[in-house]
């Protein structure tokens, strides 16, 4: 089966931009989720909205502080995409 090569390309560089976006709000959520692990380790405390919560509440704060960094990156990428049409 025969693929086009800019279908590929276009494919491609979707992904790669949706991992750029989503990348700082999922390494927040895992650190913090990391964090609140150690901690429920030294206290014993095992309870499942005590990692939720916190994690939650701080991917959303990452997330409201580079929205003009995504805003920006998806700008220039629907410019570069529009471009090669």
């Amino acid at each position: 089966m025969m693929y086009d090569d800019s279908a590929v390309f276009l494919v491609r560089e979707t992904l790669m931009m949706a991992l750029k976006i989503a990348g700082p709000i999922l390494l927040a959520g895992v650190l913090i989720g990391l964090f609140i692990s150690l901690l429920q380790s030294v206290t014993s405390i095992q309870d499942q909205t005590l990692t939720f919560v916190p994690k939650i509440l701080v991917m959303m704060g990452v997330a409201i502080l580079i929205i003009p960094w995504i805003v920006q990156r998806l700008v220039e990428f629907a410019e570069r995409m529009l471009s090669l049409f």
